[in-house]
């Protein structure tokens, strides 16, 4: 075997993910000498260039990338290796990194997240909160949850729950304004915006007898953080269009009014995304099924508040 030391492994994946030795280095909790050292001995060992050096950054080249992707696996490998052998002493065990949308991490899942790590002590979480696209396989996520279609082959989805966006708005909001009847005459609102692919999302569209229509909204506020929309929208401060999952329970008790029930919204799925090139561990697939369930719950939770 050429690579003697999977040690090794670890500097080559650290340096790809902070472009630099010395962010490695101080991953790793060694000198950036060390690190240098390391990198040499093991394009020394391999016979090629692993990256790219410059003044800026370290880029990986083809034969890089390449062993990039092996190492990775490898070292998920031996971390499983180590779960599994201890796994009737400990149960699962782990670091689980998440990625998740913002007002999804805060109204819905932060006590599931709770639960779960209660019912497995030996588990650890890194959860990245966010309304950005983040790229699962460069960013080392071990699990995503992302709303919309799966574009990205490298990645696996299991979809959680299909979410069907709801127009709202707040009592006070539409005690001082008339509610509004069909989607044009959202035109006359000041309707809240928030980011979706770094834009705000400003045309709503929208169907009935088959027919659809798009309708391009205003108002005097957008965000890039869709809980802070809806608590504009709570507020008072305009109307949104937004998935019911995060704002259930505000519609539940009355604090959001859903508002043009007679007209049919895009949906789009919630998914768990996995990347697919990557070992699975045991924790992060528990931690997935465990996910499945809860959304199936608020599935039927929001069928019930839906009819009423």
């Amino acid at each position: 075997m050429i690579i003697e030391n999977i040690g090794d492994l670890r500097v080559l994946v650290q340096t790809a993910r902070t472009g630099s030795l010395t962010g490695a280095a101080g991953v790793l909790g060694i000198t950036p000498a060390a690190a240098s050292a390391t990198l040499k001995r093991l394009e020394t060992q391999l016979g090629v260039r692993l990256f790219e050096r410059s003044t800026r950054a370290m880029r990986l080249t083809a034969p890089g990338q390449t062993l990039l992707d092996y190492a990775r696996r490898a070292l998920d490998l031996v971390a499983e290796g180590e779960a599994q052998a201890t796994a009737d002493r400990a149960g699962l065990v782990g670091l689980i990194r998440v990625a998740a949308p913002s007002d999804l991490a805060r109204s819905t899942m932060l006590p599931w997240f709770d639960e779960f790590m209660e019912a497995h002590p030996g588990v650890q979480l890194a959860l990245s909160v966010g309304d950005r696209t983040l790229d699962v396989v460069r960013d080392e996520v071990d699990l995503a949850i992302r709303y919309g279609n799966l574009v990205d082959s490298r990645l696996v989805a299991r979809r959680l729950v299909l979410a069907v966006p709801v127009v709202v708005a707040a009592p006070s909001y539409l005690a001082r304004h008339p509610i509004p009847r069909t989607p044009m005459e959202l035109t006359q609102h000041n309707c809240l915006a928030y980011d979706r692919a770094g834009k705000p999302h400003r045309t709503w569209r929208f169907a009935r007898d088959g027919q659809w229509t798009e309708v391009r909204v205003n108002g005097d506020r957008s965000v890039d953080d869709a809980s802070l929309a809806r608590q504009w929208a709570i507020a008072g401060a305009g109307i949104l269009l937004k998935s019911p999952i995060e704002q259930r329970q505000e519609m539940a008790d009355g604090r959001l009014v859903r508002l043009l029930t007679e007209w049919q919204i895009d949906s789009y799925p919630l998914h768990a995304l996995l990347p697919s090139g990557r070992f699975v561990p045991v924790r992060v697939r528990a931690l997935v099924n465990f996910l499945a369930s809860k959304f199936e719950g608020v599935s039927d939770e929001l069928s019930r508040t839906m009819s009423r």
